[in-house]
């Protein structure tokens, strides 16, 4: 439990000393402080009234190996000035970030200030040799972001030491004691006022002596996000008609903000901590579906969002102020990127378009109509016929065919099918693949859009059968797709096919394979992403993907980085009893 006798005043004491007296009393409860409001200090009246954005300048998709250019945050910084985003979070206290930041912004005499970031790196999961080394740069990052602050006190508002790294999820994480001792010492050598920023859920049950290091909390909250990790709340809005469901969607998405920020409120004000006000420091919706976003992340629905969230802000009844994540896309995120208020190319997005001339505006013509929402999958009637056929230009009598078009759709943006006339089993037509390598690998699917194949009568006696010509080296996986990702509930069914085996051989002749599905269902996965067991698992009414060709090194034997693109020549695909 933590020490009543830690007040405000042994915020003075030097940060081992500090976490020294919480070790002796035991850690952090929740049994309730008491924080003299008087020893916080008041956030600045511009930190409240400004619009607050979150800044990055990173263009590249490697931010080692890049240092913004002056020229580059001088265009940044006037871009968000003529916009009247005039309050920045920064992310770290870095040189090259940091320090040029607000050197610019003094230099050139902007209307800009800075809620400034202190990054803090977890030892958890280094190696022992490694620690040491880390909590020096830790020390190091300290040093730079209390010069920062004293540098420029006109500039930077409030300081942040540390982000998302005690939410029990942290991908960075550091102790909320260790964190204490981070705060105290940031904040006995600057006048500004100090928080940590971290997910709401961190701050609905924060200990009560990292609470007491606070000037203020500064939370993150993203409803878009958590649709990826179940449904705690009611994204898909089926209940409402199609004309109206996006907007539903949206409107359910500021709810799930306001109930996130209330948890944290009341837990706040319940353990002695009222005095304590809140801000999020981190929200926002994407314009393009980088994670897997679909039916949601569009630029109609980001400005709906953005729209949403000034207007609660602005209504006086939740935080204090909103950090939008955030200004300018950054590649380097990669499943992460499509956030910003600008493309990576400084182009205005829909959402501040009315901020901007024309001519920075980012292509496309959008209405309010374009906003995307949820669409149930269709499931197709069960197919009873003893063949079914998903692709071949010669009928068979009693087959069956896809009620709804398939597409041959690449896991990467340069792996690609198409008709090759110069070679094919039957007609005058196969598919070439052509293999685009990522690291990881590669894969294709004949998929369908927004429809599934019952195809239950095919689990016990049924086969898949396709004919291929290739010199691809080594196995390829093989195999169908069941569920969908937007509903969580993908599920992979991928046989490693080595050649010799099923009638598959890589010798560049054709070759008829003809696998068992029982065969193939014991090689099931939870598709990649997926984040519940109970949602993602083989479902032979919702054949969403028929077929698949794919080659994740990983479960083939290759290397990482490797490169096989001998192209595969597929045709005659179809289940069969």
């Amino acid at each position: 439990m933590s020490n009543p006798a830690l007040t405000r005043v042994l915020r003075s004491f030097l940060g081992l000393l500090f976490v020294a007296a919480l070790t002796s009393c035991g850690g952090g409860g929740v049994v309730p402080g008491t924080v003299d409001a008087k020893s916080i200090r008041p956030l600045p009246t511009e930190y409240l009234t400004r619009t607050a954005v979150a800044y990055s300048p990173y263009r590249t998709g490697n931010i080692q190996t890049e240092t913004p250019t002056v020229g580059q945050i001088t265009q940044d910084l006037n871009l968000l000035a003529q916009g009247n985003f005039t309050l920045i979070r920064l992310f770290d206290s870095s040189d090259k970030v940091a320090k040029q930041t607000l050197q610019i912004i003094k230099n050139n005499h902007l209307d800009i200030k800075v809620h400034l970031g202190c990054w803090i790196s977890s030892t958890k999961y280094a190696a022992p040799a490694d620690v040491p080394a880390i909590e020096n740069a830790n020390q190091l990052e300290i040093a730079r972001c209390i010069a920062l602050a004293n540098a420029f006190p006109d500039l930077v508002l409030v300081v942040s030491v540390g982000n998302e790294c005690m939410v029990s999820w942290a991908g960075n994480p550091v102790s909320p004691a260790q964190m204490a001792s981070y705060i105290t010492q940031v904040r006995s050598a600057i006048t500004q006022p100090v928080t940590t920023d971290d997910n709401y859920a961190f701050f609905a049950s924060a200990p009560t002596y990292l609470l007491n290091t606070l000037d203020f909390v500064s939370i993150h909250s993203y409803a878009l996000l958590d649709t990826l990790y179940g449904q705690p709340w009611d994204w898909k809005q089926t209940d409402v008609p199609a004309s109206g469901r996006a907007a539903a969607m949206m409107g359910a998405a500021l709810a799930f903000e306001q109930q996130n920020y209330n948890e944290a409120r009341t837990y706040l004000d319940k353990t002695g901590f009222a005095a304590l006000p809140i801000v999020i420091g981190e929200t926002g919706w994407k314009a393009v579906p980088t994670g897997g976003e679909f039916e949601r992340a569009h630029p109609v629905n980001q400005q709906i969002f953005f729209n949403l969230l000034s207007a609660w802000r602005i209504s006086g009844t939740g935080p204090k102020n909103i950090f939008w994540f955030e200004a300018f896309d950054e590649p380097w995120k990669g499943g992460d990127d499509g956030w910003g208020l600008f493309n990576v190319g400084r182009q205005a997005r829909f959402v501040v378009r009315g901020l901007y001339p024309a001519s920075t505006w980012e292509s496309g013509t959008y209405t309010s109509a374009d906003a995307l929402h949820y669409v149930p999958t269709v499931q197709n009637s069960a197919v009873t016929a003893g063949r079914y056929t998903l692709y071949a230009e010669t009928a068979t009598a009693g087959e069956a065919l896809p009620p709804a078009p398939l597409a041959w759709a690449g896991w990467t943006w340069n792996t690609a099918a198409v008709p090759n006339t110069s070679t094919a089993v039957e007609g005058t037509t196969s598919m070439q693949i052509t293999p685009g390598p990522q690291p990881w690998g590669w894969g294709l699917a004949l998929a369908y859009t927004k429809h599934a194949d019952d195809l239950s009568a095919f689990a016990t006696s049924g086969y898949l059968n396709f004919s291929i010509k290739t010199t691809y080296p080594g196995s390829l996986l093989v195999g169908f797709q069941t569920g969908n990702p937007i509903d969580l509930t993908l599920y992979n069914v991928f046989l490693p096919l080595a050649p010799g085996n099923y009638g598959y051989y890589n010798d560049g002749a054709w070759h008829d394979v003809k696998i068992p599905i029982s065969a193939l269902t014991p090689w099931g996965a939870m598709g990649s992403g997926m984040p519940l067991a109970s949602l993602s698992k083989l479902d032979m009414t919702m054949v969403a993907n028929p077929f698949v060709v794919a080659d994740v090194f990983s479960n083939t034997g290759k290397p990482a980085y490797s490169n096989p693109t001998n192209p595969i020549y597929i045709d005659r695909v179809f289940w069969s009893k």
